[in-house]
């Protein structure tokens, strides 16, 4: 759905006053972008003199972020769904006990998926921004500066991602859940700020 639109398309429904696609669904695509970036430095050092020992890693990136990239777009209308399923829960009746009942459960279903996916954004973004350093590292020099704007990207998605599942995370109930997913959100946050840092360390401009 979101993810055919044109970028014009996308940036327009963005803008608007409707609640999707949001944040969760920019994270997605955001990450997405990065995936392109490191892929297409693999691409240009695939195949250019002096470059030889490198070639089967630099392949196997290629190959890598492609499959990474296909899942972020995938997440961008994923995203969309599950928080138009927290808002068709809220809808839901409460004329009796049990309707009340079925719809706290189905918004707490709705919210668990709502965090969920943005949390697999952030995850997919950290393993786009490990491929965003070995292309800064062995890549081509000439397109250095394009690995180190996936990395950026790729941290921001991450970042981006976890501010949706924090927001998410506050509405819900099922503690183990709760403390489960904060644990992940915690280790997520500290590894990709070490990495952007390591990763932007590396690039020598003239």
């Amino acid at each position: 759905m979101y993810a055919d639109l044109t970028i014009r398309e996308f940036m327009e429904k963005t803008a608007s006053s409707a609640p999707v696609p949001g944040g969760g669904s920019v994270a997605a695509l955001v990450a997405a972008l990065a995936s392109s970036l490191s892929q297409m430095v693999a691409g240009l050092t695939i195949g250019r003199k002096g470059f030889e020992d490198c070639q089967e890693e630099m392949k196997t990136i290629t190959a890598s972020a492609s499959k990474l990239r296909q899942r972020c777009i995938a997440n961008i209308d994923r995203d969309s769904d599950a928080y138009n399923q927290v808002l068709a829960a809220f809808k839901l009746p409460r004329d009796s006990e049990e309707d009340k009942q079925a719809r706290a459960e189905a918004i707490q279903s709705a919210l668990k998926q709502a965090t969920r996916v943005p949390l697999e954004t952030a995850t997919l973004a950290f393993e786009i921004i490990e491929l965003a350093a070995r292309t800064v590292e062995k890549g081509n020099p000439n397109a250095v500066t394009d690995g180190a704007v996936g990395a950026m990207l790729a941290r921001s998605a991450v970042l981006a991602g976890l501010y949706n599942v924090n927001i998410n995370l506050s509405s819900i109930k099922d503690s183990e859940f709760v403390i489960d997913i904060s644990k992940q959100v915690e280790q997520l946050e500290e590894k990709v700020e070490k990495k952007e840092k390591e990763i932007l360390a590396k690039v020598n401009l003239p």
